[in-house]
C-alpha cells in the first residue's frame, strides 16, 4: 500500500499534454484517497497490536514478579534456619551447648523465633496477605 502513496503525485503531475482525462484524474484521486485511508487504518491497527503486545508483556512481567516475591519469602524463611542447622550440624568436640539437657528444644525455639520474626516483618511490610 505504501508505494501507492508515492505513485499518485507523479501521475497527476505527468499530465502536461492532456493525456489524462478529468474523469481519470478524478478516479486516480479517489484511488489515492482510498489508499491513504487504508494505510492510515493499517497504521492504527499496527499501533493497537503493539499496544496489546505491550500490555500482555506487562501482565506477564507482573505475574512473574508476584511469583518471585513468593519464592523470595519462602527462601527467606528457610535460609536462616538452614544456617543454624548447618552450624549445629558440625561435629566439633567442644560445643558446650551440645551437652545441655534442653539444647534440642532451644534449637527449635530459635528456629521458631526466626520464622515468627520474619513472618511479622513480612506482614508489616504488606508482603504476606492484605493489610
Amino acid at each position: 500500500m505504501w508505494p501507492l502513496r508515492e505513485v499518485h503525485p507523479p501521475v497527476a503531475c505527468f499530465d502536461e499534454g492532456g493525456a489524462i482525462t478529468p474523469a481519470v484524474k478524478a478516479y486516480l484521486r479517489d484511488v489515492y484517497d482510498h489508499a491513504v485511508q487504508v494505510m492510515d487504518i493499517l497504521e492504527t491497527h499496527r499501533e493497537m497490536a503493539g499496544a496489546v503486545n505491550d500490555l500482555y508483556v506487562s501482565a506477564m512481567s507482573h505475574r512473574m514478579n508476584e511469583i518471585m516475591k513468593v519464592l523470595t519469602i519462602m527462601a527467606s524463611f528457610f535460609i536462616p534456619i538452614t544456617f543454624v542447622a548447618g552450624v549445629y550440624g558440625m561435629n566439633f568436640e567442644h560445643m558446650p551447648e551440645m551437652k545441655w539437657k534442653f539444647s534440642y528444644a532451644v534449637f527449635w525455639l530459635i528456629c521458631l523465633a526466626i520464622a515468627i520474626g520474619l513472618a511479622f516483618f513480612f506482614w508489616r511490610k504488606g508482603w504476606l496477605g492484605r493489610r
